[in-house]
């Protein structure tokens, strides 16, 4: 059974033959080179490499696959490759699985044939612009300029657009390895697909693998475990932008904005010291140590972004989220307005007007400057123990003075913007607005 081609290729790729011990042990050979050398240039993917033994899958593998658990190849195609592209392909392995493009393409409910040529093309262009190896050009390979900015699902939505105009077959022919479901199929000689060591205890593999959703959780937490221990090990200018971004999100989970905002507002309750109650520290002393007053005041203030990003809505949700918080308390000053270019409508709320809050009128929807927020509380001469901006994380300009205040950004639009300074949270909307 041969893999169909490129027009502009013309390689044909064995699947299905009588494994040649000689030439099994070349590839294999081939192979453990490779992976040393990836050790020695790029440490992190040596080391994600390395963790996937290698499995002879000449029975139905016509070219490398993987499942996150091992590394399946045909030796054919090993001994065609050059020893850069080895290398290449290595990192190809590995990309895929620590993208976990399988799970995101079924997650999100893609078609899995465009699905697969949008992870193909994200993957080479991270090994390309990372050096890993040699681009391979021995077979077909995916790469086009105009992704080279685009996530996934980004490169997937302009398939799927454009795909009436796209010979998707021939993109089909130019995907670098086998993408596996872990459902198993009926190809090759029978069997789950599970490793098993030969006469000369070498694994190998005579079907596609096959797993239950529990086993493929567990692959997924292997993997995710190998990618922090060797990110500890990885100069930064090793790893790809996609893999600094998912370690973060591994180390640095996204606090969910309303948790963000209560614990930033509690967070602000003062106490003072009174001389009314004593210390019991003072009891067996002739000193009158004050004791402490835990007093329920908060001073805040919050800024909306009404540069037009932010509805009434959303505003409103935040708003009676704030207006919850506060009824904890026995003493609050919130201090809010508006703005854009400039700052609109301020008012102050305390617990003698705080059901007011509910009616307040947002104003604006110009430009955004978020500096123009700390001009007018330098003014007013406003000191407030905590910013809290309600954004779309976009200004023409700086994001502020990040030495005047505590300040936290609620960031409605893109995850993938991160302030330069204070905390942050991406507001998701509530079921029931629309």
């Amino acid at each position: 059974m041969a893999r169909g081609t490129a027009n502009t290729k013309d390689v044909d790729l064995p699947v299905g033959f009588e494994t040649n011990p000689a030439e099994d042990a070349m590839a294999r050979e081939v192979l453990t080179t490779a992976r040393v050398k990836m050790l020695l240039k790029t440490p992190w993917f040596g080391t994600m490499a390395t963790r996937l033994p290698l499995v002879n899958s000449d029975a139905w593998c016509p070219t490398a696959a993987t499942d996150g658990r091992f590394f399946y190849y045909n030796s054919k195609f090993i001994l065609m490759l050059k020893p850069g592209e080895v290398v290449f392909l290595f990192g190809h392995e590995v990309l895929h699985n620590v993208y976990d493009h399988l799970g995101r393409s079924k997650y999100n409910k893609h078609n899995h044939q465009i699905a697969n040529i949008a992870a193909d093309y994200c993957v080479n262009r991270d090994l390309k612009y990372s050096r890993i190896g040699t681009f391979i050009t021995t077979v077909p390979a995916l790469y086009d300029k105009k992704y080279d900015k685009m996530s996934m699902e980004e490169v997937y939505d302009s398939l799927y657009e454009n795909a009436p105009k796209i010979d998707m077959d021939a993109l089909v022919d130019m995907l670098l390895d086998e993408h596996l479901d872990g459902q198993g199929d009926n190809e090759g000689s029978g069997g789950s697909g599970s490793p098993e060591e030969d006469e000369n205890g070498n694994l190998v593999s005579k079907a596609r693998p096959s797993y239950s959703e529990d086993e493929k959780k567990q692959i997924r937490d292997e993997i995710k475990e190998s990618l922090l221990q060797g990110a500890s090990s990885a100069g930064r200018d090793e790893l790809p932008d996609g893999i600094r971004k998912i370690i973060k999100d591994f180390t640095e989970p996204k606090m969910d904005w309303r948790e963000l905002l209560s614990v930033s507002i509690q967070t602000t309750v003062k106490t003072d010291f009174s001389f009314m109650r004593r210390s019991r520290k003072s009891y067996y002393s002739d000193i009158a140590l004050p004791g402490m007053i835990p007093e329920d005041t908060i001073d805040i203030a919050i800024a909306s972004d009404m540069s037009g990003s932010i509805s009434d809505e959303m505003n409103k949700e935040m708003f009676s989220e704030v207006k919850g918080i506060m009824e904890q308390f026995s003493d609050f000053k919130i201090r809010l307005w508006c703005f854009d270019t400039k700052v609109y409508n301020y008012k102050e709320f305390t617990p003698e007007n705080i059901d007011e809050l509910a009616e307040y009128q947002p104003q604006g929807g110009g430009g955004t400057d978020f500096a123009c927020n700390w001009k007018f509380m330098k003014e007013r001469e406003i000191m407030p123990e905590r910013l809290i901006m309600f954004t779309d994380g976009l200004p023409y300009g700086s994001w502020g003075d990040p030495d005047y205040c505590d300040t936290v950004f609620i960031i409605h639009g893109s995850t993938e913007i991160v302030p330069p300074f204070g905390s942050h949270a991406y507001y998701e909307q509530s079921k029931q607005i629309k």
